[in-house]
């Protein structure tokens, strides 16, 4: 009888955690049914954001369009970390007096407040990391009314730790909490994490070291995810780092490349630059409502490559309603002419296409279509 017992407690055991792994999946697909949108503060302030520059970029995601363009989270990077008290709770240091103050202030205007941290000791720039404190920091991050968070990998590789029992470990503390948390894997795209980032919560990870305000890191990051596209999908996505558009290492024709790749690669779209300084030429690239619609379509499929030839690509991602959104990308060092045959995206002999970048209906055409696209340029449009 008691071993009867014991083997149905053993298996009530197992059904309980299989329910709440359902239940955590189910929560975490919830929680970012569509790619992340928002901006971070480190490509642009590194070391420098303080609460008044998140205040500044909060009110700026409002002024400029970026909030009504679906922007929402507000996240502070590395720096903000002080001490811990006798009782091991992490205190914020003097660039951010009243955590939970600068959180009533974002939400109060609509938006959500991220942070950082590290599951090792120190943080990337060596600051107070987590390891050892999750759940009091997790327990912490949801007091200040914390939405997301972004946990780095640093200085856990000296550890020698396990990374998926590691990043398992945060997820719940996270869900303990009781409060809906985005949980951002920044591993650099190591250990083939989108094999496992969704099984230990992850809502997106990072399937590469840091971008820069360069167009070759750029391209060579961007276009590096294909074949990725399986791993994708509602509540977990493949996060290529953050945006650089409006930083000024690129030119017009670069940056609507970034946002194009990123767009049809269902990549969180996380801009990096200073929201109160932008031109009009980077408020219409970042809030260009129809490549955003890419980027966030229901179906929820990442975008792939389907024709190379040298520099010239196309691209293709397939929509909700049925209609296919094709990217022509130019990475040569001068014009080129780039076609799409539509047997190539899936297309019957005809289509109807729309320009996203002008905003304009091009009409119908047979078979196939062609753009003169310039250097290190794109030509994105929609094929019904």
């Amino acid at each position: 009888m008691k071993y009867a017992l014991l083997l149905l407690t053993v298996c009530c055991g197992a059904i309980a955690l299989l329910l709440a792994e359902s239940e955590s999946s189910k929560s975490s697909d919830a929680l970012a049914a569509t790619p992340p949108m928002g901006w971070n503060s480190w490509n642009h302030f590194a070391a420098k954001v303080s609460d008044a520059i998140i205040r500044q970029q909060a009110d700026a995601m409002i002024a400029s369009g970026m909030k009504s363009a679906g922007y929402v989270y507000v996240n502070i990077d590395d720096t903000w970390e002080g001490e811990r008290d006798a009782s091991g709770v992490i205190h914020s240091n003097n660039k951010f007096p009243d955590m939970k103050g600068l959180a009533d202030y974002v939400h109060s205007k609509g938006l959500k407040l991220g942070i950082y941290s590290s599951p090792g000791p120190k943080t990337c720039a060596g600051y107070e990391g987590s390891y050892g404190h999750e759940e009091q920091d997790a327990k912490t991050y949801a007091e200040w009314g914390i939405d997301y968070l972004k946990y780095d990998w640093c200085s856990a590789d000296k550890l020698h730790l396990d990374m998926q029992q590691t990043y398992q470990k945060m997820h719940a503390a996270l869900l303990k909490t009781g409060r809906p948390i985005v949980f951002s894997l920044c591993q650099y795209g190591r250990e083939a994490v989108w094999h496992w980032g969704a099984s230990v919560g992850g809502n997106l990870w990072r399937t590469t070291d840091d971008i820069e305000d360069k167009y070759d890191r750029m391209a060579l990051i961007g276009f590096g995810q294909n074949g990725l596209e399986k791993f994708a999908g509602p509540g977990h996505w493949n996060d290529p780092d953050m945006l650089e558009v409006g930083n000024g290492g690129m030119n017009e024709d670069e940056y609507k490349t970034h946002m194009s790749l990123w767009s049809i690669l269902a990549a969180p779209l996380l801009a990096g630059n200073d929201l109160g300084k932008m031109t009009p030429q980077t408020i219409a690239i970042l809030t260009n409502p129809e490549v955003i619609a890419v980027d966030q379509d229901r179906l929820a499929v990442q975008g792939r490559r389907v024709w190379q030839e040298g520099p010239l690509e196309v691209w293709m991602k397939p929509l909700a309603d049925g209609s296919k959104s094709v990217s022509l990308f130019n990475r040569g060092n001068g014009p080129g002419k780039v076609t799409v045959r539509f047997a190539d995206v899936g297309l019957g002999n005809s289509a109807a296409l729309r320009d996203l970048w002008s905003h304009k209906d091009l009409g119908v055409f047979q078979t196939s279509f062609s753009a003169e696209v310039p250097q290190h340029g794109v030509a994105m449009i929609k094929a019904h």
